[in-house]
């Protein structure tokens, strides 16, 4: 539906559709989800209770962070799945940890309008630079470039000379990845002699400043379009080409919640963004993803009816994105805790050259224990099996680390 000129927003077309949505993944939730069962019962609430987006109010917040100990107690799921496992294309395991479904139809996670508003189709090859082992980044990105026509090149993460080979060979004109991975390909290319012809990017899990957006277009030449979503509900925002905001899906009810009380966030304010979905396989009810956005409800040039999250604005939650993977303080936990050489430990998050994410795991010797230079590679490989992310691990003195501090400090910006 095209936007009407003058018109202020949200449409009440555009409402009543969101409102049809949330009756319908109530009903649908309640009869196939376990989990959603229970929170409306406990709630007090019927089905007949829900008749739009509004009456969702009386429903608790499932938090994303709640998520490992519900499924840890009800594997594989936590009682979230609306269908058999044997149907499910695939099962994923992402940091947290948290099991992720895969549906099996096309494009699960709904991410083809994103790569279209790009301008990315079948007259291009695009290289997705995003993890295909465990974790469903790949294949998110990897399903809504294939349902939009694109040829794609698995890249997955690392292997930054073969990924510039084989992007070269194959004349790739498209990316998919972090936006500070794509600086890193495109400087290193250019060290190399070599030139990467990507015209247009779709980036996703790490901030991108203006600073770097601008850096790549006018020095590389690369239009870059920022995208939005999780493993749990699949495409929530996308860029179009005014850039000026992410347009949320039709098909899903996304509610601003601020953080501490759950009222709706008015125009402007920070909240959480709170997600309900009829998905078929996962549904979802009032799902707290733990990111905080703002709304945007003025006239997009573009013309499209729907309202706009203004970016990503923090983090409510424990979990702190590093190189487009959450890292929780239980996975160091996991990783350190068991250490007798560890007396305290705490991961810092800072913004490295080019914007990349840098993780320091700053660690103190238990009393009467010493940590060599074995010690240290062996901690920075329990830590990278844990969180799935490269840490460098810096040994200071018995007193550095305070004894109330956070486990995990993220110190960008």
């Amino acid at each position: 539906m095209r936007s009407r000129r003058g018109v202020a927003w949200p449409l009440p077309e555009w409402r009543d559709a969101q409102d049809r949505v949330a009756v319908h993944a109530v009903r649908h939730g309640a009869a196939h989800s376990a989990e959603i069962a229970r929170r409306l019962a406990r709630a007090g609430v019927s089905v007949e209770d829900v008749r739009g987006v509004a009456h969702l109010a009386g429903i608790p917040v499932l938090a994303k962070d709640d998520l490992p100990a519900l499924q840890a107690a009800d594997p594989p799921f936590g009682g979230m799945l609306g269908v058999p496992l044997v149907s499910l294309r695939r099962v994923f395991r992402s940091p947290g940890p948290i099991n992720d479904p895969q549906g099996d139809r096309e494009d699960f996670w709904g991410m083809a309008p994103a790569v279209r508003a790009a301008g990315l189709g079948a007259d291009d090859v695009v290289l997705n630079t995003f993890s295909y082992h465990l974790t469903p980044g790949g294949l998110m990105l990897d399903g809504g470039l294939r349902a939009a026509g694109c040829t794609v090149i698995p890249g997955g993460v690392g292997n930054t000379a073969a990924q510039i080979e084989t992007a070269c060979a194959a004349g790739a004109t498209g990316y998919t990845g972090t936006p500070q991975f794509l600086l890193t390909l495109l400087e290193r290319a250019r060290d190399q002699g070599r030139e990467l012809r990507f015209a247009r990017a779709v980036v996703t899990g790490a901030p991108l400043p203006p600073p770097l957006r601008t850096r790549l277009q006018n020095e590389f030449g690369v239009d870059v379009y920022q995208a939005y979503g999780t493993a749990d509900a699949g495409m929530l925002g996308y860029e179009c080409e005014a850039k000026d905001g992410w347009h949320v899906p039709r098909h899903t009810v996304i509610e601003l919640l601020a953080p501490g009380n759950d009222r709706p966030a008015t125009a402007g304010e920070a909240g959480q963004v709170v997600v309900t979905s009829p998905n078929e396989v996962y549904p979802l009810v009032r799902f707290g993803t733990g990111d905080l956005s703002a709304w945007n409800l003025e006239q997009c040039r573009c013309g499209r009816s729907s309202p706009r999250l203004t970016g990503f604005l923090g983090r409510v939650g424990e979990g702190v994105k590093v190189k487009g993977m959450f890292v929780h303080p239980r996975e160091l936990a996991a990783a350190l805790g068991p250490e007798p050489s560890v007396g305290c430990y705490q991961a810092v998050v800072t913004e490295g050259d080019g914007g990349q994410d840098v993780l320091t795991v700053r660690v103190e010797a238990a009393p009467g224990c010493t940590l060599d230079a074995a010690s240290v590679d062996r901690l920075g490989a329990r830590i990278r099996e844990a969180v799935k992310v490269r840490a460098g691990v810096e040994v200071v003195v018995a007193g550095t680390i305070p004894d109330d501090g956070p486990a995990l400090v993220d110190a960008r910006g």
